[in-house]
């Protein structure tokens, strides 16, 4: 459509309610939808409460974060969602299909579809020309039952790429560069849409390596143009036939950029943030003693040919762990037919199952005060499973390149021509691995299997007219999921299990705050609180715990839409400088809930006497919702109405 960008097409072609006006809400149709082990066994407890009898979209249940059987607890999560599948009509990835995203573009990825997925890299998908949003998992559930997703529109933001990657750079220094210039908090109430001469020399592997780091950014979404490229990539998995043609040339955008590909040099992440970006070169010498290549943010398989192509006939440095991590069963047949899996071997690599692993935590861990170089998509702290961990992020390229010399090296440095690398045009196809929904009859007569170790989803109450919650921890700016509520090896086997799992949350900022906190309270945030993963755990967690109301200078977009539906107030200082006058301890008194309307309440600071501003940015829906105590609790509600 004349005018209108891939982004407003996209949205236009599944809007169902509102008007695509920047900063209200609107409602979308959702085609498909994807929820892995982390998040899934939540979302299927939340299926089950709501009584739905099938699914209404076309939808995964993935298997790929916490592959680690140590105990019983992960095997039976694992026969749990298969028998959720079965039941409710998902298609299944059992353990070692691999990781959601790459796996879902193989397979599934169809242009101009809409896709929601409770991980917040499910924005992957927009590599192929669809309009892919990580959500929360509770509105995957509610989308499952035919709902729609309701979401703030965005404004659209047009980066324009010119020129072409050099030797030694590769798309993961594209969004590293995005970030180096933007930060984390940069795409926040925004989709990304690249365009320009320079997106076609870009295959569609590469533009899943940018998409999937949109996250990083904060964006809702990122978006591509579906071309020959991804027709390409289509071809290569058999499913030709579901190439559409979508492009916006010549469109407008509300914020615009530019960056000429053939100007990028090797970029690297700092430890602690993805947001923290320099050169390569600019930190080369540092000593390092594990590297990891792997995950949804380098899936693909040119991201380990051309370790295996840098590497081979080589060592590694005796120093150094190379471990890799192959994202998807097709992915590592077609490594071991090209010859990367012996090349690997042969240099010293180690071989891991295809999976998340260390990316989530599962494994990995690196040791403690020691760099660890990772072609992963976040390096928070201690989501390594360290609670002082280094873990800085670079592309293939440049984590072979300390593989080899044992320290952060600029691989233009190496002194050896860049490897070409010649990938097989039709990919090892391996479609039975996936378990495909069974017929409505038989799908009715499936029962959940429930080991002891499942729990159920907690009773929530309506939000009463008047709170008085003392303020039980306050934190800085950009905290992250995986400081409120960790995933890992130690919390994560208990995600089934709300109650044991609260007993982590918080833990890496206040290890007394579980067994602290007694009631009704509330959290003091500072700016982008809760940016990172998109797991609802975060948000249920705390809440089972007494959490009513989070009181920060700013949110990060799936977090707040989690506190909504599990009926935890998002309140925003009106005056940031407030947020110095609160301290841990006060109470705080908020009146009139129960008449709860748009804009801007005032909080009593009974401790010291004192009153302030605070603002939501809860739609009319949204405010029925805290009101009625959660999303399940009003869903009911409205079912007993009928």
């Amino acid at each position: 459509m004349t005018g209108r960008n891939l982004a407003q097409q996209l949205l236009g072609a599944h809007l169902v309610d509102g008007e695509m006006v920047p900063g209200r809400e609107i409602a979308l149709r959702v085609d498909q939808t994807l929820t892995q082990d982390a998040t899934g066994t939540l979302v299927m407890l939340e299926l089950e409460a709501l009584g739905l009898d099938r699914v209404r979209t076309e939808s995964v249940q993935y298997v790929d974060h916490n592959l680690l059987q140590a105990d019983e607890r992960n095997m039976a999560d694992h026969l749990f969602l298969r028998s959720a599948a079965r039941r409710f009509g998902l298609w299944f990835s059992p353990p070692g299909g691999g990781v959601s995203h790459p796996v879902h573009m193989q397979r599934f990825g169809v242009p101009g579809k809409m896709l929601i997925g409770s991980d917040s890299h499910t924005c992957a998908a927009g590599s192929l020309g669809m309009l892919a949003i990580g959500v929360g998992g509770l509105e995957v559930a509610l989308a499952m039952a035919g709902e729609p997703l309701y979401l703030t529109m965005p404004r659209v933001w047009g980066v324009r790429l010119t020129g072409r990657l050099p030797d030694w750079v590769s798309a993961k220094d594209v969004i590293l560069e995005m970030l180096r210039r933007h930060g984390v908090k940069g795409g926040v109430h925004r989709i990304v849409e690249y365009h320009g001469p320079g997106v076609e020399t870009l295959s569609a592997m590469d533009r899943h390596v940018i998409a999937n780091m949109g996250a990083e950014l904060g964006a809702t979404a990122t978006v591509f143009p579906s071309d020959e490229r991804v027709r390409e990539f289509l071809r290569s998995e058999g499913r030709e036939d579901d190439f559409v043609e979508l492009r916006a040339d010549g469109a407008r955008y509300d914020v615009e950029d530019e960056i000429d590909l053939g100007a990028l040099e090797p970029l690297i992440a700092r430890p602690g943030s993805p947001g923290s970006v320099v050169p390569v070169r600019e930190v080369a010498g540092e000593a390092v003693d594990q590297v990891v290549v792997g995950s949804s943010a380098n899936p693909g398989l040119r991201d380990f040919a051309v370790v295996a192509a840098m590497v081979g006939g080589r060592r590694v440095h005796p120093g150094v762990s190379l471990d890799v991590n192959p994202t998807s069963r097709e992915i590592l047949a077609d490594l071991t037919r090209m010859g990367a899996t012996l090349a690997l071997i042969q240099a010293g690599a180690r071989l891991h199952q295809t999976g998340c692993l260390g990316c989530i935590g599962m494994g990995q861990a690196p040791a403690k005060g020691r760099n660890s170089l990772r072609t992963f998509p976040r390096n928070f702290p201690g989501r390594s499973g360290t609670l002082d961990d280094l873990v800085w992020l670079c592309s293939p390229e440049t984590a072979a390149a300390a593989a080899l010399t044992g320290k952060i090296t600029d691989p233009r440095e190496l002194g050896f021509e860049y490897p070409r690398v010649e990938l097989p045009a039709v990919a090892a196809v391996d479609a039975a691995v996936l378990e495909a929904p069974l017929p409505p009859g038989m799908a009715r007569s499936v029962e959940l299997v429930k080991a002891e170790s499942i729990g159920t989803l907690p009773e929530l109450d309506p939000l009463p007219d008047e709170l008085r919650l003392p303020v039980a921890l306050k934190v800085g700016d950009d905290v992250s999921t995986d400081e409120i509520l960790p995933a890992g090896a130690a919390a994560l086997p208990y995600r089934s299990d709300i109650a044991k799992l609260a007993r982590f949350a918080f833990t890496r900022l206040d290890p007394e705050y579980p067994e602290r906190v007694d009631g009704d309270h509330a959290v003091i945030g500072g700016d982008n609180y809760g940016q990172g993963s998109s797991r609802e755990h975060a948000a249920l967690a705390p809440r089972t715990l007494g959490l009513r109301a989070v009181i920060a200078k700013s949110f990060a977009r799936i977090h707040a839409s989690n506190l909504v539906n599990f009926g935890v107030l998002p309140l925003e200082f009106v005056d940031v400088g407030d947020y110095d006058g609160v301290r841990a301890g006060d109470e705080l008194r908020l009146e009139g809930l129960r008449g709860l309307a748009e804009g801007e309440l005032t909080v009593r600071n009974v401790t010291q006497g004192t009153d302030f501003r605070v603002r939501h940015r809860l739609s009319a829906r949204q405010i029925g919702t805290i009101r009625a105590g959660g999303r399940i609790a009003e869903h009911k509600q409205e079912e007993a109405k009928q």
